[in-house]
């Protein structure tokens, strides 16, 4: 598209740590012990979005060298199913639950049984909710990550009354909320200004004095524009917004995307739509499609969580744990029970003009994965 592509600079560090772990443990809470025994069990959201299968590998990599033992399940979108697996991982002995809830307030019948048998539960990526059976969180900067993609949109604005379609992630998932609530923060006084003009929910144009939201707030507007984290949901909303909308909601126009999966296919429904004549819309995740996306003009940026460094906190993390020693933790979060410390790893935001420093320069990518890539 023909929209000019601004660097957004930010403050970003590859957080090295590197931790050595001695023994194996022959005794477990809750378990057989002996050599059927597990140190570490992880259960992860799904293995349909490219950014938990991402996860899994990086999680099996960060163990090489250790003598703790791990085993990865996966969830595929079920409550039922999380708690059957955290249920297993119980059976196996696991002293340390590292986990990704599908759902974060339905997750707290699975960790308290957990607890119960007394595990450490480590909440990863998403905040488990209204209970106190979790002991620690791991997470990017969610509130960052959602100022950084309002701040995007904000840099490559020009002119005002600007178009501004609001999509969310899930309302299930408690980081939706932190990444609205972020974006938000820094996009609410240009919609009060007259910069950008709402496009697409009345609950967010009903609140576009508000500063700061309340939870309930934010799920109003959240009811409106979610997409339950699903691409077929974002793109059929956004085919219903284009069709909606008026001569006026067109033309040069921004949109608040979630994530990389969304941001796609939200893309390609504006991108056909010839009354557009161009978009800015973010991103997160820096999935593989999304940066050739990027690298191609047809997804504007994406904000980068280094899966690298989220893995190794956590399993630091676990590790100080099963070797008798408290985890490091930088702040804490409300889950709606109890204040849960964490530890938080920062974000960097990428487009096209620092997408081969940051992404193939780093190593985080291969080169050869992208065509067209300078």
């Amino acid at each position: 598209m023909g929209k000019k592509f601004k660097f957004l600079p930010t403050l970003f560090a590859i957080i090295t740590i590197a931790f050595i772990a001695v023994g194996c443990s022959s005794e477990s809470s809750g378990g057989s012990g002996g050599s059927s025994s597990v140190d570490v069990g992880i259960v992860l959201p799904t293995k349909d979005e490219p950014r938990w299968v991402q996860d899994e590998e990086r999680f099996k990599a960060a163990l090489d060298d250790s003598d703790y033992t791990t085993e990865i399940l996966f969830s595929q979108g079920s409550s039922d199913k999380e708690k059957q697996n955290v249920e297993t991982l119980i059976s196996k002995g696991i002293d340390v639950l590292i986990i990704a809830p599908h759902d974060g307030a339905a997750a707290g019948a699975a960790v308290e049984a957990a607890k119960d048998e007394g595990i450490t539960v480590i909440a990863y990526d998403r905040l488990i909710t209204d209970t106190d059976a979790v002991d620690y969180y791991v997470t990017f900067d969610s509130i960052a990550v959602g100022e950084a993609q309002g701040q995007y949109l904000i840099d490559n604005a020009e002119g005002t009354g600007i178009p501004l379609y609001l999509y969310a992630g899930a309302s299930s998932d408690n980081n939706a909320f932190l990444f609205f609530e972020g974006a938000w923060n820094v996009l609410q006084p240009k919609i009060a200004d007259g910069t950008f003009v709402i496009a697409n929910s009345s609950e967010a144009e009903a609140l576009k004095e508000k500063a700061e939201l309340s939870r309930d707030e934010l799920g109003k507007i959240l009811g409106q524009v979610t997409t339950n984290w699903d691409p077929n949901e974002a793109k059929n909303k956004a085919q219903t917004h284009l069709t909606a909308a008026s001569a006026d909601l067109k033309g040069d126009i921004s949109i608040l995307a979630p994530n990389d999966g969304t941001a796609r296919s939200i893309a390609d429904v504006f991108g056909k739509d010839s009354a557009i004549t161009s978009y800015t819309i973010t991103g997160q995740d820096a999935e593989i499609a999304s940066i050739q996306y990027i690298i191609d003009g047809k997804q504007s940026m994406t904000v980068f969580k280094d899966v690298r460094t989220l893995v190794t906190d956590a399993m630091g993390m676990a590790v100080e744990v099963l070797d008798g020693n408290t985890p490091e933790t930088t702040g804490s979060y409300d889950n709606g029970a109890v204040e849960v410390p964490a530890k938080q790893t920062d974000v960097i935001v990428v487009d096209q003009e620092n997408v081969k420093a940051e992404l193939v320069d780093s190593g985080y990518y291969e080169a050869s994965e992208f065509t067209g890539l300078e």
